[in-house]
């Protein structure tokens, strides 16, 4: 039997919608979600498995202009994304409008003879004309990419995502799948449980701390009825210790029920979860510590 299958690079402005998409599309937590823009930071994998297809779709960050030693790790890591890909779907957040940079992005994945897919998310929070006109505006280009406008949250359209992207995948032999079907990433469950810790983070910290945090798994012990977890956050400064911490210990205790409530309902067992924060000055400019994060920018 021959199902289509292949891979699929989505790209965007941070906070596009790029990882609530991914997610929507899997039916399963693959890249979290935050209101802070540069939320994902490596290339994470969402595979989604039908009788007859298996789409490999890459989240990539949000692009941005570099600065630390960890803003190149992302911008390099984009371009690796893209580098082998069947299709590029490019996300824009409809509600600030189809600006230059989507516009420049179709453009140039065109040029380089790659099929592009441009999705106009968040619909949910517009009207129906401000969809329709956007349309209209978008109909110089509708020769260089197809055009879907979908809702993530409500899952809009995600379905016509779907069957857009497949037609410009290859046909293969159905044993010659990427991956099994009930894969639905390549991340280990240890890095899921790092990134579940830092969003639930980041929601509570959005004000307080600009995005200067880095969570790190130190034990992940799994017995027959429970999984105990050690993760460290590390923060630039000892002021961010405190703000995590909270006062006698309250906004750490927040966070840590809140990601362990997501983790069990991932692994559907007991979980164990202690959360410890350590002070790591100027983390993003340390190639060491960034390299045992898995960002290794000589890698890409």
């Amino acid at each position: 039997m021959k199902i289509k299958c292949g891979f699929v690079a989505v790209v965007g402005k941070p906070n596009a919608g790029k990882s609530s998409l991914i997610n929507a599309i899997i039916g399963e937590k693959v890249s979290i979600v935050s209101p802070k823009p540069q939320t994902t930071r490596n290339n994470i994998l969402g595979i989604y498995n039908s009788a007859h297809s298996q789409i490999v779709f890459v989240d990539t960050p949000g692009i941005n202009k570099t600065a630390t030693g960890l803003d190149k790790f992302m911008q390099k890591s984009i371009k690796g994304a893209v580098s082998d890909v069947n299709v590029v779907v490019v996300v824009c957040d409809i509600t600030k409008g189809v600006q230059r940079t989507e516009l420049d992005l179709v453009e140039k994945y065109n040029k380089g003879k790659i099929p592009v897919v441009l999705v106009l998310s968040k619909i949910d929070l517009v009207k129906d004309e401000v969809v329709f006109k956007t349309l209209q505006d978008l109909s110089p280009i509708a020769d260089k990419c197809e055009i879907v406008p979908l809702s993530s949250s409500k899952g809009k359209n995600v379905d016509t995502l779907i069957e857009v992207v497949e037609k410009f995948l290859p046909e293969v032999d159905e044993k010659d799948r990427y991956f099994d079907q009930d894969e639905y990433t390549d991340k280990p469950l240890n890095f899921l449980v790092a990134e579940i810790v830092r969003e639930k983070a980041l929601y509570y910290l959005d004000r307080e701390i600009p995005h200067g945090i880095a969570v790190v798994t130190q034990r992940f012990e799994e017995s027959e009825n429970i999984i105990e977890i050690d993760v460290d956050i590390v923060c630039d400064k000892s002021s961010h210790k405190a703000i995590i911490l909270g006062k006698q210990g309250s906004m750490l205790q927040k966070i840590g029920h809140d990601a362990r409530v997501t983790i069990q309902k991932i692994v559907q067992k007991k979980v164990m979860l202690n959360i410890f924060v350590k002070v790591k000055p100027n983390w993003k400019n340390n190639l060491e510590f960034l390299d045992s994060l898995g960002y290794n920018i000589n890698e890409l």
